[in-house]
């Protein structure tokens, strides 16, 4: 049984007005983006931080917030440029990238050390890291900042007490 060319025409646009008709029932008029969070805004770690790869991933996005909340920007327009080589060039070029990127850092020692994840020592050495290290090289730790507590995790294997359980 062949349908006829009405018939589809008929059948596409019952489906196209029952498409509509669900997207407007289930919200689809109101859509808003979601607001960008403030990055000056704390926020806690998880209370389930454990591992060095949960306590780099936390560390990252607190030294991001940390970051960008002191060049007053998003931490999602700060990330953006710090992907690609165009982006870091331009903020190499501010004057307030050195200070910001080490203030993030400090920011991220410190949730971290708040939250535990962190012993006082190893947040000391850190913190001294952050305050002398090349700034090239510290915008790479707030990339990502796996590598350090990766070397930190084998550092530190044989020695009791500084890193929590």
């Amino acid at each position: 049984m062949r349908i006829g060319g009405r018939a589809l025409i008929v059948a596409s646009i019952v489906a196209s007005a029952a498409l509509v008709g669900t997207f407007l029932a289930l919200g689809g008029s109101s859509y808003a983006p979601a607001k960008v969070r403030d990055p000056c805004v704390q926020r806690p770690w998880p209370p389930n931080t454990s591992g060095l790869q949960d306590t780099a991933q936390q560390f990252t996005l607190s030294a991001l917030d940390g970051t960008a909340c002191k060049l007053h920007v998003s931490r999602e327009t700060l990330v953006l440029a710090l992907t690609t080589a165009q982006g870091r060039e331009r903020f190499a070029d501010d004057p307030r990238l050195q200070e910001a990127v080490r203030a993030g850092l400090e920011r991220a020692i410190d949730d971290g050390e708040q939250a535990g994840a962190l012993s006082p020592l190893v947040a000391d050495g850190l913190r001294q890291l952050a305050r002398n290290a090349p700034v090239d090289q510290v915008v790479g730790l707030i990339q990502d900042a796996s590598p350090i507590f990766d070397n930190l995790g084998g550092l530190l294997q044989g020695v009791q007490g500084l890193l929590p359980p």
